[in-house]
C-alpha cells in the first residue's frame, strides 16, 4: 500500500507498476471495466509512439475484467497502473493520479478517458501547447478541425446549448466542449492552492466542470484544440446513467458555475 498525503487529504493508492520517470509530461488514463476498449487505446497510443514523448500512466477505479495485465501494459509502453483504494469515482481517480504524477516531478500532465472514444492523436499538439505556456488544453470535437461522430442527440444538445453556454458565461471564456476529459494541465495551476484540486469534494464528476470555471477565472492560459471524438454505433460507453446521471451532471455544473467548489476563502 502506498499512501500519498497532499495539502492534508490521504489519497489511498496500490502501485502496481511503476517504471522510471523518463518524459517531463504524462499522460493519465483512468479506466474501470473498460475491457477491449482500453486495450484498443493503448494500441493506438502504441502506433502513434507516445510512450516516446510522454510517460502514461493508468490509474484503475478497482477494474474486476481482467484487461489491465502488468506485462500486456509494458509491451504496449505503460509506465505506471495505479488502483484506488479509496471511496469516490472518476474525481476520485483524477486525484489519485495527479497526486503521484506531481509527486514525480512532472511538469504537465494529459488526460484521456481509457474508453476508447477520444483519438489520442491530438497528444502531441497538448504537449506543444504546455510547452508554449499554456495551463488548460481542452479537446473539442466542435471547432474547426474537430470531429464529432456519432454523439448521441440529448448529448450533443446538452453540451452545445447547455454545458459550455454556462460554464463560458461564468467563467468569461469561450468553451464549446466541456463535458469530456481529454484535457492537458500545467503543474503550476495544479499545486495552485487557489485551485486547491486535492479536496474530498471531488469525488464524481465535480473537477471537471470546476477546472473549466475555475482556471479561467484565476487568469490561466486556456485553449481549446481540436479533437476526433466517436461513439461507437452499438453501444454508449460511459459511466454517467441516463435520469440520476444527467441531474447529477447539471448539479455539477450549476454548482461549479455558483462558486460551491471553490476552495472556502475564495468564495
Amino acid at each position: 500500500m502506498c499512501v500519498l498525503r497532499w495539502h492534508g487529504n490521504t489519497l489511498h493508492q496500490v502501485l502496481h507498476l511503476v517504471l522510471e520517470t523518463a518524459h517531463p509530461w504524462c499522460v493519465v488514463i483512468p479506466v474501470i471495466n473498460e475491457g477491449q476498449r482500453i486495450k484498443n487505446l493503448l494500441k493506438k497510443m502504441e502506433i502513434q509512439k507516445i510512450s516516446e514523448i510522454a510517460d502514461i500512466i493508468i490509474v484503475d477505479g478497482g477494474s474486476k475484467d481482467g484487461s489491465l495485465n502488468v506485462d500486456d501494459l509494458k509491451e504496449v509502453g505503460v509506465s505506471g497502473l495505479i488502483e484506488k483504494t479509496a471511496p469516490g469515482k472518476l474525481s476520485a481517480q483524477l486525484r489519485c493520479a495527479y497526486a503521484f504524477a506531481l509527486d514525480q516531478g512532472y511538469e504537465g500532465i494529459v488526460t484521456i478517458d481509457g474508453n476508447d472514444k477520444d483519438d489520442p492523436e491530438a497528444i502531441p499538439r497538448f504537449i506543444s501547447a504546455l510547452q508554449e505556456g499554456v495551463d488548460f488544453v481542452q479537446a473539442s470535437r466542435f471547432i474547426s478541425g474537430g470531429i464529432a461522430e456519432n454523439t448521441p442527440k440529448s448529448r450533443d444538445f446538452a453540451i452545445r446549448f447547455i454545458h459550455a453556454p454556462c460554464l463560458s458565461l461564468a467563467s468569461g471564456f469561450k468553451w464549446t466542449d466541456t463535458t469530456q476529459g481529454f484535457r492537458a494541465y500545467s503543474r503550476k495551476m495544479l499545486v495552485d492552492p487557489d485551485v486547491s484540486i486535492f479536496r474530498d469534494i471531488f469525488s464524481k464528476y465535480e473537477l471537471l466542470a470546476y477546472l473549466s470555471y475555475r482556471a479561467p477565472k484565476l487568469g490561466y492560459k486556456c485553449v481549446e484544440l481540436p479533437a476526433i471524438r466517436k461513439y461507437p454505433t452499438n453501444e454508449v460507453p460511459t459511466k454517467i446513467t441516463a435520469l440520476r446521471g444527467n441531474f447529477d451532471v447539471l448539479k455539477t455544473l450549476f454548482s461549479a458555475c455558483l462558486k460551491q467548489y471553490n476552495p472556502e476563502r475564495s468564495k
